[in-house]
């Protein structure tokens, strides 16, 4: 009866193991987004400078 589950156990985490491997062209991908949010992310910092700078000059 053992035998049976563990090797099911082994086959599944052989299976799940092939399948979560991310391709060059994945890690590539998930790069290119995380600069592109990084990129936003300075861009709208950047504007909140200049909407607080802008307050405090016409106060």
């Amino acid at each position: 009866m053992k035998k049976p589950i563990l090797m099911m156990l082994v086959a599944g985490l052989l299976t799940f193991s092939f399948t979560s491997c991310e391709t060059r062209e994945e890690n590539t991908q998930e790069r290119m987004e995380d600069t592109a949010e990084d990129v936003g992310d300075d861009v709208e910092d950047a504007a909140e400078e200049v909407e607080d700078e802008t307050e405090e000059a016409v106060q």
